[in-house]
């Protein structure tokens, strides 16, 4: 045992405040000088988790309280980032679940406490945001309990501790009216209640690699927890997959270790340590790093499957080439190949030709996480609309995803809601109250028919809803689910839109752009208010004349035009349209530009 060190993961719902508590003990533990600049969420380094206000990317950091070293991984909060949570668990000896005051146990604390507890981890209940004018502490305990219970946690596990905690104000407290001062008592309690991790220090050297990054000093970097053994800079070690087949021999060029957001290198590291290794070129995520004497691979999890996929290729559109600088299939096949190799959830298939590319996800999200990523990148592509990735099973059945969603909104919009559901073949299981004039649904959808429905949901509940998706099970094919979306509005030339054409079309549907926005031929550059497509052109100027007459001068007002999302964008579009994506812009547009090669598409599709 190695009583000088703990290891614990913070799991909770996305928005819950994993990431900000993390900030909170790091300031409070002395992992900051007093005159040094501290950003809000520290351990949010990514640029895309600081817009979104969400942790994509699981980060350990490390901090000291007295003499024992308490290494915390900081995990993602959505569902479709689940792959790096189930990894990262592996790391940790306990577990700290966060839940809001005032919204309970959500879908995602569900998915997450149930993969700790399923490796015996204890966990320690935080119930965070107490000072919510709409917080509800004691009913949500009484929450979390039934959650423990379905999900057939042991004795020991429901015995859990509890403590009530403002991780944004720095404090937490194991009684309601105890004075708030500081996070001395969650530290305290990470000392006595999580364990200390089992090292055997006599056996060979072994760690599990658990998350691969790139850095661009170091380059790739492998990090895990070391499971027994210790090891030196420059010994020589081997690299095996669980099937125990050698992947490389190397060297331990820089063994590193985590203070604070800093990496920090080290001469020597030991069992029950989690800790940085650089210089492997081929060990991937799962894989053993161990002493050559080493012929068993350490067990890992197998990763929940991709449940949905994109399609990506090369841009064609009459405007490709001009905003971004990563254009070539070979280029946009290596960043994949890249990407699918760090990144365990995703997965990487291409056709025939080799011209275009089916990327497998969690989500929506997850892919359009991706698909961001790559065009701050400079990379230029065309995305199709995710379709579900369906399995059959021994009697040759078609099964498909099905998604457990946890629907909140205001009574008013609940029978809307219930209504569009029920045309999405959703199963209703579950309605209550949850105060306050809210009202909580749970469904059992088909992953197809949640394809889109974000902005459709947003739009019936006035902006008031909140929907939460995760993987329940594969079941078998629901049926038939109609895309119910009005026609799009496509642009017959190329050119600068006009205010005064698009001034004139506005009664046809609801607009995309703007004056002055670049357009082409069968570019997408509006919503039909009708179920049919309609060629429109925007680049109609007035007809000018050496006549004024009272009357014909008035001013054009147009109405702002509808900006999407990128996810927006491409649950949007219908299965004969793509999403071009440039570093500069996301435009709709048709899969083929030329009318006439739509009519013979749909002649042949019929």
């Amino acid at each position: 045992m190695s009583d000088k060190i703990r290891n614990i993961a913070i799991i909770a719902h996305v928005d819950h405040g994993k990431t900000t508590l993390i900030d909170s003990i790091m300031k409070q533990s002395g992992m900051f000088r007093e005159n040094e600049a501290v950003e809000v969420c520290a351990m949010d380094s990514n640029e895309l988790e600081r817009e979104r206000g969400i942790t994509i990317l699981a980060k350990p950091t490390s901090i000291q309280w007295g003499d024992v070293r308490i290494n915390i991984i900081d995990t993602p909060g959505h569902a479709d980032f689940g792959g790096e949570v189930e990894r990262v668990l592996h790391m940790a000896d306990g577990v700290i679940l966060l839940t809001d005051a005032a919204e309970g146990p959500m879908p995602q604390t569900k998915f997450v406490l149930g993969k700790a507890l399923a490796l015996g981890l204890k966990p320690i209940v935080i119930i965070n945001k107490i000072d919510r004018p709409d917080g509800r502490p004691e009913e949500v305990v009484d929450e979390v309990f039934d959650l423990f219970v379905s999900l057939d946690a042991t004795d020991e596990q429901l015995d859990f501790p509890i403590l009530y905690a403002s991780g944004r104000d720095g404090w937490c407290v194991k009684e309601l009216e105890d004075e708030r001062k500081n996070l001395t008592p969650l530290l305290d309690l990470v000392l006595t209640h999580v364990p200390p991790p089992e090292a055997d220090y006599d056996k060979p050297f072994a760690i599990l690699a658990t998350l691969l990054d790139s850095d661009p000093y170091l380059g790739r970097c492998l990090t895990g927890r070391v499971i027994q053994g210790r090891a030196k800079v420059n010994d020589t070690v081997k690299a095996i997959n669980l099937d125990g087949e050698t992947v490389e021999t190397g060297r331990l060029t820089k063994l590193l270790m985590f203070e604070g957001t800093e990496r920090v290198p080290v001469k020597e590291v030991k069992a029950g340590d989690i800790i940085c290794i650089a210089g492997l070129s081929k060990t991937s995520v799962a894989d053993t790093i161990c002493d050559p004497a080493v012929t068993e691979a350490v067990a890992s999890t197998p990763i929940d499957p991709p449940t949905m996929s994109v399609t990506i290729s090369v841009n064609d559109a009459p405007f490709a080439g001009k905003e971004g600088t990563k254009v070539t299939s070979t280029m946009i096949r290596e960043r994949l190949l890249a990407e699918a190799e760090v990144n365990v959830a995703i997965t990487f298939k291409e056709s025939e030709n080799r011209d275009s590319f089916e990327i497998g996800g969690r989500g929506e999200l997850q892919l359009g996480v991706l698909i961001e990523t790559m065009r701050r990148e400079g990379f230029e592509m065309t995305v199709s609309r995710p379709k579900v990735l369906f399995k059959e099973d021994e009697t040759r059945n078609v099964l498909e995803p099905i998604e457990e969603v946890f629907i909140d909104v205001d009574e008013e919009y609940s029978s809307n809601v219930v209504d569009q559901m029920n045309r999405r073949k959703a199963q209703m299981t579950d309605m209550r109250s949850s105060g306050i004039g809210k009202t909580r649904i749970t469904f059992l959808a088909p992953s197809r028919g949640l394809i889109g429905y974000q902005s459709k949901f947003m739009t019936d509940t006035r902006g008031t809803g909140i929907m939460n998706r995760l993987f329940h099970s594969y079941e078998p094919y629901k049926g038939d689910v109609g895309q119910r979306r009005h026609g799009a509005l496509i642009s017959t030339d190329t050119g600068q839109a006009v205010a005064f054409a698009i001034f004139n079309l506005q009664d046809r549907g609801v607009m995309f752009i703007g004056h002055q926005t670049p357009v082409y031929q069968g570019m997408i550059v509006g919503e039909h208010n009708r179920e049919n497509d309609l060629e429109i052109n925007v680049l109609k100027g007035k007809k000018l004349t050496n006549m004024r007459a009272s009357g014909t001068d008035d001013a054009t007002i147009l109405v702002p035009p509808r900006i999407m999302s990128l996810e927006e964008m491409m649950s949007y579009i219908n299965d004969d349209e793509l999403m071009e994506v440039t570093p500069q812009n996301l435009r709709l547009r048709k899969k083929h530009l030329c009318p006439n090669d739509r009519k013979k598409a749909s002649r042949a599709a019929g």
